[in-house]
């Protein structure tokens, strides 16, 4: 099922996704797991095209709206449309629980939001922070978005994802444990350094052992000012060429179970930053390729 279906089946029309930023820090960062993050990770946190965190959440809905109506061809009432607040970059559930609820809060306090998605690690999901989006999911639509990336151990310890994959399967038994409501989403990269075909394709199958309600693919890119960027320069990073990747796509759906959602099949570089591969930025031609992939998955399930 393709995210946009399930947006429907829940909401009963077209939803967006909106990205905040939550004034967040991530372990990997602050000296609790390490002080460089994810080799691939931006300044930003992956989080490029979030609103300034100097604005309130509520004044970064604002924001993130017009951007939304800015690319938007459909001239649709401004107050039909319903928003999914994505608190995105860095690690959202990890700070004062207080202050995170209170994010979380104010920006479900607008009319038109209509959910949270909260992107977050599965090493930092504690009994407290378990408990409040266990309530929360009860009382509003909840995404809670896991960053993965592979279950490669090599690979997760070359890229300083800073956790071996039992935290993650663990971390997807709490949350159905905290509340079955919850709609789990697990990202995953292509493409990543010392992972081959079959490691990616196994991090695929894991993942739906693992009982995700979702999964997000992207292929690797590698961004200015990033350590990546570094072994790149080196020619020890050599990124998916648009036909490997769509290959490995291809291969992935036939595996993906229908009531598995699928959120994302592509990646969404910003320009300024990325160094590799150019093809990324060719927005229009990927969205081309993944809708006739999902199209043809569609009709041989």
């Amino acid at each position: 099922m393709t995210v946009s279906s399930f947006y429907k089946l829940i909401f009963g029309q077209k939803v967006y996704k909106i990205s905040l930023d939550g004034s967040c820090t991530c372990p990997n960062r602050d000296g609790t797991v390490g002080t460089g993050g994810c080799i691939f990770c931006s300044a930003t946190g992956s989080g490029d095209f979030v609103p300034s965190k100097t604005l309130s959440i509520s004044e970064q809905i604002e924001k993130a709206k017009s951007l939304v109506e800015s690319k938007n061809s459909k001239k649709t009432d401004k107050s039909e449309k319903k928003y999914i607040a994505y608190f995105q970059n860095f690690t959202n559930t990890y700070g004062n629980p207080s202050t995170l609820l209170s994010n979380w809060e104010e920006a479900l306090a607008k009319p038109e939001i209509v959910g949270l998605a909260i992107g977050t690690r599965p090493d930092c999901l504690n009994d407290k922070i378990l408990s409040i989006l266990s309530n929360l999911a009860n009382k509003t639509f909840l995404q809670i978005e896991l960053g993965l990336q592979t279950t490669n151990e090599k690979t997760a310890s070359y890229i300083r994802r800073g956790y071996i994959n039992e935290c993650y399967f663990d971390a997807i038994k709490k949350l159905k444990k905290a509340n079955p409501k919850i709609h789990i989403v697990t990202h995953v990269i292509f493409g990543l350094p010392g992972d081959s075909e079959e490691d990616m394709i196994k991090t695929v199958k894991d993942v739906i052992c693992a009982k995700s309600d979702g999964i997000k693919i992207t292929n690797l890119y590698i961004l200015k000012d990033t350590d990546l960027e570094k072994d790149f320069l080196n020619n020890k990073v050599f990124p998916l060429t648009m036909e490997e990747y769509f290959d490995l796509i291809k291969k992935a759906l036939k595996i993906i179970p229908p009531e598995v959602v699928i959120h994302r099949l592509t990646g969404d570089p910003p320009k300024k930053l990325l160094i590799a591969p150019k093809w990324s930025t060719d927005k229009k031609r990927t969205l081309n390729i993944v809708n006739s992939l999902l199209g043809k998955c569609l009709q041989d399930a």
